[in-house]
C-alpha cells in the first residue's frame, strides 16, 4: 500500500504543500491545468533553501477580498479543469477556513488573504496534486507554528494567527512552536493539513515501509539558518507487521445511528459525503424501529483519527441527535494490488485495472474496477457486466499463471 508522509517541521503554506507534492511525483500537467483555471499559468522553479533543493510555486496573483460564496463560485468556475474529488476537497478546505474566521471574528463579510486568487489556486493545486498521487492514507508529522507576532489585514496578531489556531483546534494534529520567530504555518496551510488529516492513518497504523519518492516545497523566504521547506514522502508498505501465516490487521471505529425521518435522496447524498470525508465504508440498512416505524441503520466505518469529524458530519447531514461509537474495533485486512489487464473485445483493445486480494502469497479474490469498464462498455456498445466478466476472466487466467507477485515481494 502507498502512503504519503508530510513533514511540516519548518511550517506549512499552500504553495509549499503544492510544491512538495509535485516534487514527490504528482501529475504536473493535471495540477497546472487545474491552477490555470483560477490564475495565469503558475511559475514552477527549482530553488535552494539553506542548501536543500525544492520546488517553488508562484501564481503571481494580485490580492482580492472575497466572500465565501464568491470563493466557492471561483472554485465552481474551475470545475471543468479539476478532478471532482479534488474540487470537493477544495470546497471543504474553504469551509474550514470560513468556520475558523467566524469563530474568531463572528459573522464576517470577506475573506482577506485567503480569498485571493493565489490562495484559491494553491488550495486547488494541493488538492489536485494529492488526488493524482493516489495514496491509500496520510501521516502528518508535528506542525511547527513559529512564535512572536505577525502582521495581516487585521493588524498585528500573535502567532499562530487566530484563524490558524481555530482550524487546528478541531483536528488531532500535533503542533510545536519551534525555535524560529515568525508565522511558519498559515491559515491556508493549516486548513489543507486539517483536510488531509481526514485521510490520516491512526497512530499505530504506519508499519515498516520503503521510501519511493521524496519532494520538497519551498516557501518564499530563504533564511540561512534553516531550510524553509516542507517535505513529502511517498512510501510503500504491505500493511501492519504480522506473524508469519497471519492476516494483517488495523483498528477502526464503527459509527451508527438510526433514522426514520430522512429521505432516500438525503441518505444517498450523506453516504457520499461520508466517503469524501475519509470513511472506509458507509451503508444504510432497512430496519423496523419503535412503534413499528420503518427506518434505516446508518453505519460508517472510519479510522479513529477521523471518527469525531465524521460523527459531526453524520449529525449535520442526517439531523440525528445521537451517534453510537464502537471504538477500536480490530479488523483483518488483506493485502491488495491493482494490475492492468489487456482486454480486447469486438476488435478494440483497452487496459482495464483489476484489484487483486492476496492471502499467503496467492490471489484469492479479484474485481475489475467499475468506472473504466463502464467507459469501455459504452464505447463498444456492450453491457458493462459483460465487460467486467471478460476482464475478470482474463485476470484469473493471469493469476493462475502467477504473472504477478504479491506486495511483499515487489520491493
Amino acid at each position: 500500500m502507498r502512503f504519503l508522509i508530510l513533514d511540516p517541521f519548518h511550517g506549512a503554506a499552500g504553495d509549499m504543500i503544492t510544491g512538495a507534492l509535485l516534487d514527490c511525483g504528482a501529475d504536473r500537467d493535471v495540477v497546472v491545468e487545474a491552477m490555470k483555471a483560477v490564475v495565469a499559468e503558475p511559475s514552477i522553479t527549482r530553488v535552494t533553501r539553506a542548501g536543500i533543493q525544492a520546488l517553488r510555486i508562484d501564481t503571481k496573483a494580485l490580492p482580492v477580498h472575497r466572500t465565501l460564496s464568491e470563493v466557492l463560485g471561483r472554485i465552481a468556475e474551475a470545475a471543468p479543469h479539476v478532478p471532482e474529488p479534488a474540487l470537493a476537497m477544495a470546497r471543504r478546505v474553504f469551509e474550514r477556513i470560513n468556520a475558523a474566521e467566524e469563530e474568531v471574528h463572528g459573522t464576517h463579510v470577506h475573506f482577506h488573504e485567503v480569498g485571493a486568487d493565489d490562495a484559491i489556486a494553491d488550495i486547488i493545486g494541493a488538492c489536485t496534486a494529492l488526488h493524482t498521487l493516489g495514496v491509500d492514507g496520510i501521516r502528518i508529522l508535528p506542525v511547527t507554528l513559529g512564535h512572536g507576532t505577525g502582521t495581516g489585514s487585521h493588524g498585528t496578531f500573535p502567532i499562530p494567527a487566530p484563524a490558524t489556531a481555530a482550524i487546528l483546534r478541531h483536528t488531532s494534529l500535533v503542533t510545536i512552536s519551534g525555535i524560529h520567530a515568525g508565522e511558519l504555518c498559515t491559515p491556508t496551510g493549516a486548513a489543507l493539513l486539517a483536510e488531509f488529516a481526514a485521510q490520516a492513518i491512526g497512530e499505530e497504523g504506519l508499519p515498516a515501509y520503503t521510501i519511493k519518492t521524496i519532494g520538497y516545497g519551498a516557501g518564499t523566504r530563504d533564511p540561512s539558518h534553516s531550510p524553509n521547506v516542507l517535505r513529502a514522502m511517498v512510501v510503500e508498505t504491505t500493511g501492519v507487521a504480522v506473524a508469519p501465516g497471519e492476516l494483517p490487521k488495523d483498528t477502526v471505529d464503527i459509527l451508527e445511528t438510526n433514522v426514520d425521518d430522512v429521505s432516500g435522496e438525503v441518505i444517498a447524498n450523506a453516504i457520499t459525503r461520508f466517503m469524501e470525508a475519509g470513511a472506509r465504508d458507509a451503508s444504510a440498512t432497512p430496519i423496523v424501529m419503535k412503534k413499528g416505524r420503518p427506518g434505516y441503520l446508518i453505519r460508517v466505518i472510519c479510522l479513529p483519527a477521523t471518527s469525531v469529524q465524521i460523527a459531526e458530519l453524520m449529525a449535520q447531514e442526517l439531523g440525528t441527535l445521537g451517534i453510537r461509537c464502537i471504538p477500536a474495533v480490530h479488523r483483518f485486512i488483506a493485502d491488495r494490488t491493482i494490475e492492468e489487464i489487456e482486454v480486447r473485445i469486438t476488435g478494440k483493445s483497452r487496459k482495464l485495472p483489476v484489484k487483486l486480494g492476496w492471502m499467503h502469497g496467492s490471489v484469492y479474490t479479484l474485481k475489475a474496477e467499475f468506472d473504466p469498464a463502464r467507459d469501455f462498455a459504452a464505447e463498444i456498445e456492450m453491457p458493462v457486466r459483460e465487460v467486467l466478466r471478460i476482464a475478470e476472466e482474463h485476470a484469473w487466467e493471469q493469476a493462475r499463471k502467477k504473472r504477478w507477485q504479491p506486495p511483499d515481494k515487489k520491493n
